[in-house]
């Protein structure tokens, strides 16, 4: 049976009416919105890690701007599928939203088999808000002070080093991965729930050395409780001037920058998106921010959900690249 040319103008104008009415509830949903309902920002780090402490920042922030409660809720764990895969359950109205990172949004496409959500079809980027390198430290007690000396011991030890790492998928751990390839060294990689528990570890001597974003170790670096023998950015940093990078440690072309921001399950209104990155923005602009930033080695982003939609698209590709060279896969 065909329908007539006036049935299908009948059904385009129906449809039409529908679209307009759900967009009209959805502005007006936003209007109301927070509505002094309290906000869930889901994390997938574990506390006291580098995307805790500054999502916990930003989530004061945040309460005090939208006059409600932002309540930080860490997920660590499965290279942070478990949070992403709560947070696309969640209902798509802004009341929870979450910290998207490159490895949930740009590494776990390629790392893992079912990653239990898709980054493009069920969140939204909202906006990103730093990036941060790595320091490549060591424990204090071993006989490795250079990038140099640490490859010279591995090829004398083959296997006997061990890494520690935030977790399988995370820049810790494939930052290990790059400087294997390399390199061309061996070590045991042994990952852990979150990089607090590794640095531990790694302090006490139970395990070697470690990759790890710069605000959550530099204490430990700077107490000398840790050796720091390079930095993965692509420039020394000020609060380290003397640790150099790892390109001018003999390995030309190594850069790792973690970076992150906010999303949002897909479907929330896009009133709802604007407004929170206009409140991440103005919060990134803040003087003490950016003086926050600088003292731990981060470097603010900001930018539009588009911008920040473009990083993710670029970095899968830079990643993804990598995991399929070093053939890691996890289940």
């Amino acid at each position: 049976m065909t329908t007539s040319p006036r049935h299908k103008a009948i059904e385009f104008l129906k449809a039409g009416a529908i679209a307009a009415v759900m967009l009209t509830a959805g502005a007006a949903q936003a209007a109301d919105w927070p509505a002094g309902k309290p906000i869930t920002l889901i994390v997938p780090a574990a506390a006291g890690s580098t995307p805790d402490q500054s999502s916990r920042k930003l989530a004061q922030y945040l309460g005090e701007k939208l006059g409600t409660s932002v309540v930080v809720d860490n997920r660590p764990g499965a290279a942070g599928s478990i949070a992403m895969q709560t947070l696309v359950r969640s209902k798509p109205d802004g009341y929870t939203i979450g910290f998207g990172n490159i490895v949930t949004m740009a590494i776990n496409r390629s790392l893992l088999a079912r990653p239990g959500y898709d980054a493009d079809k069920d969140l939204v980027p909202v906006s990103a808000t730093t990036t941060v390198p790595n320091i490549l430290a060591v424990n204090a007690g071993l006989p490795i002070r250079s990038v140099k000396e640490l490859i010279d011991y591995a090829r004398k030890n083959p296997g006997k080093l061990t890494m520690g790492s935030g977790g399988n998928g995370t820049t810790s751990h494939l930052s290990g991965e790059m400087l294997r390839d390399q390199a061309h060294i061996d070590f045991r990689h042994i990952p852990y729930r979150g990089a607090p528990q590794a640095q531990i570890d790694v302090i006490s001597g139970q395990v070697d050395f470690m990759f790890d974003n710069v605000p959550s170790i530099l204490s430990a670096v700077q107490g000398n409780k840790l050796r720091a023998i390079a930095v993965t950015s692509k420039s020394r940093l000020p609060v380290l001037p003397n640790v150099p990078t790892m390109d001018e440690s003999g390995l030309p072309g190594f850069e790792v920058n973690a970076w992150g921001g906010i999303v949002a399950p897909a479907g929330t209104p896009r009133p709802v998106v604007e407004r929170l990155n206009r409140e991440i923005n103005a919060y990134l602009q803040l003087p003490a921010t950016r003086k926050d930033a600088e003292q731990n080695g981060s470097v603010v982003v900001g930018g539009s959900p588009e911008a920040f939609a473009q990083m993710i698209a670029k970095e899968s590709r830079k990643w993804g690249d990598l995991i399929r060279k070093a053939n890691i896969k996890l289940d």
